[in-house]
Formats: structure tokens, C-alpha cells, sequence
């Protein structure tokens, strides 16, 4: 196939490339600056411009730009920047889809921030209701960016990405140097879910539904249910080092403020369309996908 990729160069745009590539696709990557190599393109999304024959020519597109949701404060400002790195780029594909003769299938980023901050012990597949906050709506408000190539009749599926392991970036590369210091340490009760999936199969997952006639939200996440004290102990135990400390939810609450929240909030998603479409996780438990967090490429 010929894949088309927005955000090719960050944390997960630049394992996919890598893994498409091995796999004997063919990948153009979306750029911001001036074309330099016979696999980039240049487009700004925030003007919608892009070059429309190079969407024509494509077989699917994936689209993966955004800032940073861990960066804070999340100030008004930065709230905005989180919107528009998300909903002008989809849009600006969106629309590139909608506009070939023949469209392409379409895999447009979405998050797990759509069932919300908080939701207890409740199991999340693809069916369950939306949540409350800003991320919600922003979730929300991106996917919708992908209407009109769904209008146009293309295959649209929204990629729900949990959160991804790997040592180069996500929850865990601020984590290890803390955790490696013996530092480590469980976040207030220890029982709230946390939703977790290797890079590895973040890429194949991404690849799978390329490959399947796959629509809708999809769950990127691990078949098994994870507490943040299970993660505590399990990457204390792969780093062999003590994870004795307690940040109690109190503490959290005053040094953090609302970003207490996101690190005590509890979200079970579960990967019923994945498993529904035959997909293998090569990491399944969570001590495989800290050591492939730790030791693949």
C-alpha cells in the first residue's frame, strides 16, 4: 500500500513509518517545512493547504499530528494549541479525502481521553458513553474533524490510543530516570485502572487496521486490566529497584492541582474491536510491555 502519514516524525509517527516500512509499504511523510527527500511532502495545516494528488495517489492516510496533552499548565492558551494541532490537521485530511476521485482509507488520531478523566471500575470497549471535561470534548470535537471523508464514503477509523510504553517518549521516559533512582512510588489508593499497551503493538495495531476493513472508534489498548500499584510493582520489579514510597491523593492534590487528575483518575478501556478482528498482541501482559518498553526498538 501507499500510506500517506500526518505527524510522521513524533513518538508514534516514527515507529509506525519504520514499521510500514519493514512491512513493504510504501510511505510518504506530511511535513511542515520545504520537501527535501522523495518521501516528504510538504502541507500547513493550519491554511489546509496540501498537495491533493499525492492524497489522489494514496491508499490510506493516517493522521497522528498534536501537541503534547502531558505538557502543563494547561493554560487557555495551550488548550487552544491542543485543539488546532488536532482538529486543523484532521480536518485539512479530511477534506484531501473527501476530494479524491477514489477515496483513501482514513485512520485519524483520537485518544482515550474521550471516555473521560474518571471512571471507576467500569470495563470501556468501543460502545461505552463519552466523558465529561475538556479532554472529552476535545476528543469529540476531533473525530468530528474526520466528517467529511466519511461523508465522501471513505473508511474512517478513529484510533482511541491509550497510553503507550516505550522508553523514547509517553508516560514511561519521565518515569524511568525516577523509578531507576528508587523513587518510584504508587499515586494515592493505587486501585484506579490505568490503560496501557506496548509501542510494538501500538504500530502493529495501527497496521492491522490498514490492513482490515475496519470503521469506527478502535481501542488501542492491552487485553489486561492494569491498577497503577500493579504498574508501580511491575517496573519497579523489571528495573529491579524498591517502589516502597506512597504519594498520598491529598498531597497529589495540593502540589498538582488539576493535574492530580489525570494521574488519579481511573480509565478501563478494553480492545473489543481489535479482538473481534482477529488481532494477535505479541506484549498481552503488562510485564511484556514494560520489557518491551524497555528493551525493543
Amino acid at each position: 500500500m501507499h500510506v500517506v502519514v500526518g505527524g510522521a516524525s513524533g513518538f508514534l509517527g516514527s515507529a509506525l513509518v519504520a514499521h510500514l516500512r519493514q512491512v513493504g509499504h510504501r510511505v510518504t511523510r506530511l511535513v511542515r517545512h520545504e520537501a527535501r527527500k522523495g518521501d516528504e511532502s510538504s502541507w500547513d495545516p493550519a491554511s489546509g493547504r496540501i498537495d491533493q494528488v499525492v492524497i489522489d495517489r494514496a491508499d490510506a492516510v493516517v493522521s497522528l499530528s498534536g501537541a503534547s496533552i502531558a505538557r502543563w499548565p494547561r493554560t487557555k492558551s495551550y488548550r487552544n494549541t491542543l485543539r488546532q494541532s488536532r482538529l486543523d490537521p484532521t480536518s485539512t485530511l479530511a477534506k484531501a479525502v473527501a476530494h479524491a476521485e477514489r477515496p483513501p482509507v482514513l485512520l485519524s488520531g483520537s485518544a482515550m481521553g474521550y471516555y473521560g478523566q474518571d471512571r471507576g471500575t467500569a470495563s470501556l470497549d468501543e460502545h461505552a458513553s463519552t466523558g465529561d471535561g475538556f479532554l472529552a470534548e476535545l476528543v469529540r470535537d476531533w473525530e468530528a474533524a474526520a466528517a467529511p471523508a466519511q461523508e465522501a464514503g471513505a473508511r474512517v477509523a478513529f484510533l482511541r490510543t491509550s497510553l503507550v510504553l516505550h522508553r523514547d517518549g509517553g508516560l514511561l521516559a519521565p518515569l524511568l530516570p525516577l523509578f531507576k533512582a528508587g523513587g518510584g512510588a504508587r499515586l494515592g489508593s493505587g486501585r484506579q485502572h490505568m490503560s496501557l499497551m506496548s509501542r510494538v503493538d501500538w504500530v502493529r495495531a495501527v497496521a492491522h487496521l490498514l490492513e482490515n476493513d475496519v470503521a469506527g472508534p478502535v481501542n488501542l489498548v492491552g487485553p489486561d486490566p492494569v491498577t497503577n500499584a500493579m504498574f508501580t510493582d511491575a517496573l519497579g520489579d523489571v528495573l529491579n529497584r524498591p517502589t516502597f514510597l506512597v504519594a498520598p491523593s491529598p498531597v497529589l492534590k495540593i502540589a498538582l492541582g488539576s493535574l492530580s487528575g489525570d494521574l488519579l483518575g481511573s480509565v478501563q478501556m478494553t480492545p473489543g474491536v481489535l479482538e473481534s478482528t482477529g488481532f494477535t498482541f505479541d506484549h498481552p501482559t503488562l510485564r511484556q510491555q514494560l520489557e518491551s518498553a524497555l528493551h525493543d526498538a
